[in-house]
């Protein structure tokens, strides 16, 4: 079948595996005038995806949507947290201790080790009476003065009471005891336990210590010590004799409430959920420990609770950046809920009268909800008594004759410890068997396309818009826009046919774009030339802010950089909240390389498609051929860096997570076992070596240190 093309604006071909044919085989409609397209903008230089912006959910059309959609959604919130795949679960060794009575409970003081050295303290909440095990509640507290040692003056608690928001006084100036001490009345074990930071958590400053450059290469930061710290505490309180792993609740609100639904998205234990006034399709959560680097790209709040079905889910809102839940996000989880057959298992109530808050009201909700969900068997209308409250001091783990542990780190000995951990995993993973190969693309190439935000389109995803084209003696020069079937992006391409094609397309990709291939009078330069010669077509796309795609750029500098977008309010404070809500620089070059080679391949006629990226652009063209499979034949691509030299938070090449998982060579074994030259090194990196025996391919992967003029043709060769 041959293409469709219309010039300028118009879709090359729509929803058809044939975007293009040599020009013997298909003309274009009339004649494509010889002159230069309009200057291009891209679109991804406009406004910027913010925690303040809006987060839609768009419930999947079907069960099998919904299942590829939640596993792609919990496997970015475990990437985002640096706990892709899960590190060890090492010894807990919890210490318990100091019951305190308040009649129908006791009040104990917890500590126990999340990671070794690292200590996550809290208060547990004991039901008096024995019987068989019972349910239990894991109370995370959020950002209220003080965390779990919050303590409201009287003043400000008879002012509450004059609003309505609470009822009895101690309740009021201590209203997360009088949470976890009403859930205890109600036959509830409750562990309270502190957010990093909080209260008797002094080892690590609230939303400290994870900032800087290489935190972010190797993805730990206080949203992943602060979710791993939840999963922890969560094994604690499934470990308890009197409590019943299978009847277990989760309940915060504000950054208590992230925690919940966080904890509940990746972790299946939890049979019932209640996060209050945290579930938006408005703000996202204003605190380092709620963001993180990938996290929320193309996803929200909102679908992270989804991820709670079809386990029972009820939300409240408030005046606050919750107020429209009931209309922006509610009948979005309902119609999740009802396709899973479980429509009455989700519910949410807002109450404008009130400003941000767990208070009373919403509290007296969350009992109900429990009562019913964990099988309480109370029925009735649950009004919260009044509490005996226990004092702050007295709540505390440490005390004179209990201080904090001699073996308590510092955050720079937690960070030495999560690299260890991480790599002594990644170690474990190495690709030595086709077995270990087969586990290894799951856990890295996983983690790769959260890193990306990207993976290769179907072909008939692809669009392709023709600017313009000329005739240079036995080659055909098209000027292209491509973009994907949602035109988020638009990418600049040339692509020249020579005449008796052998139906091989090499994609070069430059980190100066076009210029980088064909000089300033359109001639293809050598190894541009060369590929021709040898008789493969030649697509050159100008990817992310290369080319005629770099923004306006004064002063000196790397004009790329320049153009870098960060949340200009935020970003300087910490990189997860620009990179959370948006991809980074190299992550949106290797989006548009692949965009390329979905396009390659759908030209009619093509048999092969081989990768080429010289210079700059060599750790671009890798991590799109890492998530390629068997649809690129041959890549040649310049790897004589890697992400450790990267120092600064402006580096356009630096990607959240790089060193994570290898770095480049961590990826470049992802290509197994497809043709691979890595260039500019003298010797096979480890892993890239054992991916390509592990793949019964050990001859099809060279390190090149010079390349020469066989290196084209060897790209434009046709694959048997």
């Amino acid at each position: 079948m041959g293409a469709l093309w219309t010039l300028a604006a118009g879709p090359l071909l729509l929803g058809c595996a044939a975007c293009a044919l040599p020009e013997q085989e298909a003309q274009p409609p009339g004649d494509a005038p010889a002159v230069p397209p309009a200057p291009f903008v891209d679109p991804r230089l406009g406004a910027l995806t913010t925690l303040d912006g809006y987060h839609p959910f768009e419930p999947p059309a079907d069960r099998a949507a919904w299942e590829a959609r939640s596993s792609r959604v919990r496997r970015q919130i475990l990437v985002a947290a640096g706990l892709w795949p899960l590190p060890p679960r090492t010894p807990l060794e919890p210490v318990i201790r100091g019951a305190i009575d308040r009649g129908e409970y006791t009040v104990e003081m917890v500590l126990l080790q999340s990671w070794p050295g690292f200590f996550v303290t809290g208060n547990l909440y004991r039901p008096k009476g024995e019987g068989a095990p019972g349910p239990g509640v894991l109370c995370p507290h959020g950002h209220w003065s003080g965390g779990r040692l919050s303590e409201a003056s009287e003043e400000e608690a008879a002012a509450q009471i004059e609003r309505g928001e609470e009822r009895h006084l101690p309740n009021a100036r201590y209203h997360l005891q009088a949470r976890c001490a009403q859930l205890a009345r109600m036959g509830c074990t409750v562990f309270h336990y502190d957010m990093t930071g909080y209260a008797d958590s002094r080892q690590i400053g609230h939303a400290e210590g994870f900032s800087d450059v290489e935190a972010l290469l190797r993805l730990q930061s206080a949203f992943g010590l602060q979710t791993w710290s939840s999963v922890r505490a969560l094994d604690f309180l499934c470990g308890l004799p009197e409590v019943d792993p299978e009847r277990i609740g989760v309940t915060g609100a504000s950054g208590g409430g992230t925690q919940t639904f966080i904890l509940c998205a990746i972790d299946e234990r939890p049979a019932v959920a209640f996060p209050a006034v945290m579930v938006s399709t408005a703000m996202q959560g204003g605190c380092v420990c709620e963001n993180a680097p990938h996290l929320r790209v193309g996803t929200g709040n909102v679908e992270f609770a989804a991820l709670m079905a079809p386990r029972p889910l009820a939300m409240t809102g408030a005046n606050d950046w919750t107020l429209e839940i009931e209309a922006q996000g509610l009948p979005e989880l309902r119609a999740l809920y009802g396709l899973l057959g479980a429509g009455e298992l989700v519910e949410a109530r807002c109450f404008p009268q009130f400003e941000h808050n767990y208070n009373r009201v919403s509290r007296g909700l969350m009992y109900a909800w429990f009562d019913r969900h964990l099988g309480l068997g109370i029925g009735a209308p649950i009004e919260e008594e009044p509490i005996e409250p226990v004092l702050p001091a007295e709540l505390s783990v440490f005390d004179a004759e209990h201080p904090q542990p001699e073996g308590a780190i510092g955050v720079e000995e937690l960070r030495r410890c999560m690299t260890f951990l991480a790599e002594a995993r990644m170690s474990q993973l190495s690709p030595r068997t086709a077995g270990a190969l087969a586990e290894y693309r799951a856990v890295v190439g996983g983690a790769l396309e959260v890193m990306l935000h990207s993976s290769l389109p179907g072909t008939s995803e692809i669009q392709a818009d023709l600017q313009f084209q000329e005739r240079h003696g036995p080659l055909l020069r098209r000027f292209l826009e491509l973009s994907r079937a949602d035109r988020r992006e638009r990418v600049p391409a040339e692509l020249w046919m020579p005449d008796g094609w052998n139906g091989t397309v090499v994609v070069a990709v430059s980190e100066n774009g076009r210029a980088g291939l064909f000089g300033a009078d359109g001639e293809p330069l050598q190894a541009a030339a060369q590929i021709l010669d040898a008789g493969a077509a030649l697509l050159a796309p100008e990817v992310c802010l290369t080319g005629s795609t770099r923004a306006p750029h004064s002063g000196e500098g790397d004009p790329a950089a320049d153009a870098l977008r960060v949340d200009p309010e935020r970003h300087a404070d910490y990189a997860g909240y620009t990179w959370g809500y948006n991809r980074t620089l190299i992550a949106e070059r290797a989006h548009d390389t692949l965009t390329a080679v979905a396009f390659a391949r759908s030209l009619e006629g093509a048999r092969s498609v081989s990768l080429y990226g010289p210079g700059g652009a060599g750790s671009w063209v890798i991590l799109a051929r890492a998530l390629c499979g068997e649809a690129v034949g041959r890549t040649a691509a310049e790897a004589s860096w890697d992400f450790d030299r990267i120092v600064d938070l402006a580096d356009p090449d630096l990607l959240p997570g790089g060193l994570r998982y290898g770095g480049l060579a961590g990826f470049a074994a992802l290509c197994a076992p497809g043709e691979l030259r890595l260039l500019g090194v003298e010797a096979l990196p480890h892993l890239v070596r054992d991916a390509y025996r592990a793949a019964g391919r050990p001859d099809g992967v060279r390190a090149v240190g010079s390349p020469g003029r066989d290196l084209c043709r060897w790209l434009a060769e046709p694959r048997p």
